[in-house]
């Protein structure tokens, strides 16, 4: 009989760096709609939801990869959606207040997306301990323009992130299989013992 457990190793979602980024993009998003939209607007309602979202739903996807391969893929997809929602907020908020969009090669950007790499030599590692502070100044101290361009810097980190994150757990999905087939595995091979 394999020693392989039915269900299999799941969690560790603060571990991830689109996790780490998303809880930067939500904590973000609380302090741009605080200091630029009005609190009774939809839209401030619709912006946190949106980066809660893009964060709850690794941390639920990641809870639920242990009976659900399925519920992974899928709620890691719905993180990411939320993200892309998210982004077409800040930047209709840019388009309509007529600030530009910077280009994600503008050197604003590239400043922006390095503070979450490692400054050891070691090229495109992401630093262990991403968290709001390095970019709190971003959303506390400038101007909108800068506030809403620099989140969209990192929506498009964490959605990078997050596609690749998908293509490992569809491949891990691929080659393991779910929870509902392992238990069947080994149901076959407890009654061929």
């Amino acid at each position: 009989m394999s020693d392989r457990p039915i269900i299999p190793r799941h969690g560790g979602y603060r571990n991830l760096h689109a996790y780490k980024l998303s809880e930067v993009i939500h904590d973000a998003t609380v302090v741009f709609c605080q200091r630029f939209i009005d609190p009774r607007s939809r839209t401030t309602d619709q912006m946190i939801q949106a980066a809660r979202s893009g964060k709850q739903n690794i941390a639920e996807g990641s809870a639920d990869a242990a009976i659900s391969k399925k519920s992974e893929l899928k709620l890691t997809g719905i993180a990411r959606g939320s993200l892309v929602e998210l982004e077409e907020d800040y930047r209709d908020y840019l388009r309509q207040h007529v600030f530009p969009i910077w280009d994600k090669d503008d050197p604003r950007c590239q400043k922006i997306r390095a503070i979450a790499f490692d400054n050891s030599g070691a090229s495109n590692r992401y630093r262990k301990d991403i968290n709001f502070d390095p970019y709190r100044k971003f959303f506390e101290k400038t101007s909108p323009e800068i506030a809403a361009n620099t989140a969209i810097c990192l929506i498009n980190q964490a959605t990078y992130l997050l596609n690749r994150l998908l293509l490992k757990q569809e491949h891990s999905f691929i080659e393991e299989g779910g929870f509902t087939e392992n238990l069947y595995k080994k149901r076959k091979e407890s009654r061929e013992t």
